[in-house]
């Protein structure tokens, strides 16, 4: 366990803090609610956000980038959607400032002819550009993505999972059929999901939220829900099918193929740097941070170990010969030479940092052709040949990738649970917590008191349901369709 880290068993929430600071992925800034993202945190969401683009660019999709300020009254022509985030906006009243007695300050003069709103999503300005963009059926598909920051006015933050500010990409797309746009929802679910589980090694359920806890503006909002350990649930991502809300609050029609005008149909998706957060709590001990490798910014480490500079040049030498055959593999190596630092401290730091595997390399290793091979995940260490390590580190990593996965799904498993009554309900969610199947009538009361009474959710209305069956919601006794799924969330 390492000393600066609170481990999850007494208290989860200052693990995950210790881990954050340990880690040096980020730290508060002068800015309530506000982070620096710091380069071990910024590489890791530089690998998520790469790995991301390429998915989106393989599906038909482009990048653009839009304003960061969004006039005032164009929130107001979507009416569920200025609701939605009226609470949330940063507002933009002056331009200018002048010098006081005190400092500065802000001129008077300087007020804005209309506000303007520091962007909490991007759909109402997207949608306002759209216009000019769109006259014609040809026009259509528009498939934009955007990288961009965004500000929501929080009043309870943690560093990752919610701040005022974050990082995140959002997609915005027009269409000139409800179908082509539905199959554009559920297309970026599938990309979401198969990021989160091939790349985070984190399993998600696929799943559309209910009318409450819709996206402001959306007809229907899918979504992936994912696990964290200590079974609260995570939304990891969201996709929007937003009908013809916007094209109709912002006038977007296209000419169709029989001459008639008709709004464009439109989605909206997005991820954030929450997924961050999300990796954490999904594989993380109390040693600190555990990396997929297929994200990890540095997938292996090499630590010379020497005590003077003869045993440095022949161990670096070695080294140096190593570390080409794995890049020249396309693999992610970095070499820790730093002298003022001794081997143990280096090996300590690389494990709260989460680098997949670590190869130690002293004198007698260079003499016998071997090296010390040490994985992150399962603390196991092996003595192999310089050859065998070329060869076995880039299946070793897959492996790793796997196995972090199948733990994962294991955990979720046991944090599952079918329950029939409202008693047995409280009693799991208090007891263990995790993901509970239940039956609900399908009423925004029934689910206010749920929420109400017991702070937990539901998280989803699961696509590919386990429990189809009919059967009697757990509060009211009324008729219920299928089981939802319920969690506390983050």
């Amino acid at each position: 366990m390492a000393k600066n880290i609170t481990p999850r068993e007494k208290d989860y929430s200052q693990w995950y803090i210790d881990i954050v600071k340990e880690a040096q992925l980020a730290e508060h800034s002068p800015v309530r609610g506000s982070m620096v993202i710091k380069p071990n945190g910024y590489s890791l969401w530089e690998n998520m956000r790469d790995a991301l683009d390429k998915m989106f660019k393989e599906t038909g999709h482009q990048n653009a980038y839009f304003p960061l300020f969004i006039p005032k009254s164009f929130l107001s022509k979507e009416a569920k959607h200025v609701e939605g985030f009226a609470k949330e906006c940063a507002v933009v009243t002056h331009s200018r400032l002048i010098n006081t007695e005190d400092g500065v300050g802000v001129d008077p003069s300087s007020k804005l002819e209309e506000e303007l709103i520091v962007r909490p999503t991007s759909e109402t300005i997207i949608w306002d550009t759209y216009r000019g963009w769109i006259q014609s059926h040809r026009d259509l598909p528009i498939l934009i993505n955007q990288w961009a920051n965004v500000v929501r006015w929080e009043m309870r933050t943690r560093l990752f999972l919610r701040t005022m500010e974050f990082l995140w990409q959002e997609g915005h797309t027009a269409h000139a059929t409800r179908e082509e746009a539905i199959e554009e929802t559920e297309k970026m679910l599938e990309v979401y999901r198969v990021f989160a589980e091939e790349f985070m090694a984190m399993p998600v359920i696929t799943g559309v939220k209910t009318e409450s806890e819709r996206f402001a503006g959306a007809e229907n909002t899918y979504c992936i829900e994912a696990l964290m350990q200590d079974g609260k649930a995570l939304q990891a991502g969201t996709s929007h099918f937003l009908g013809q809300n916007f094209a109709k609050a912002f006038d977007v029609t296209f000419q169709d193929k029989d001459g008639g005008l008709k709004h464009v149909w439109a989605t909206s998706w997005g991820v954030s740097t929450r997924l961050i957060g999300g990796l954490i709590m999904t594989h993380s001990d109390d040693d600190g941070l555990i990396l997929p490798p297929k994200l990890a910014p540095t997938q292996i480490v090499m630590v010379p170990i020497f005590k003077n500079d003869e045993e440095k040049a022949k161990v670096m030498a070695y080294i140096d010969e190593v570390y080409a055959a794995l890049k020249s593999q396309g693999l992610r190596v970095k070499v820790d030479d730093r002298e003022q630092y001794k081997p143990g401290w280096k090996f300590a730091q690389h494990e709260v940092e989460g680098v997949p595997l670590r190869v130690a390399v002293g004198p007698r290793d260079v003499e016998n052709g071997n090296a010390e091979l040490a994985r992150r995940d399962t603390k196991t260490k092996q003595v192999v040949t310089k050859d065998e390590l070329i060869q076995i580190v880039k299946p070793l990593l897959d492996e790793i990738q796997q196995s972090l996965f199948n733990r994962a799904v294991e955990h979720r498993t046991n944090l599952t649970s079918v329950v029939s009554s409202y008693e047995e309900f409280k009693e799991v969610l208090d007891s263990k917590g995790g993901f509970i199947y239940a039956h609900w009538d399908g009423t925004p009361e029934t689910e206010a008191k749920i929420k109400d009474e017991t702070k937990a959710t539901i998280r989803c209305i699961p696509l590919d349901n386990p429990h189809k069956e009919t059967g009697f919601c757990m509060v009211t006794g009324k008729p219920s369709e299928q089981m939802v799924l319920f969690a506390r969330a983050y």
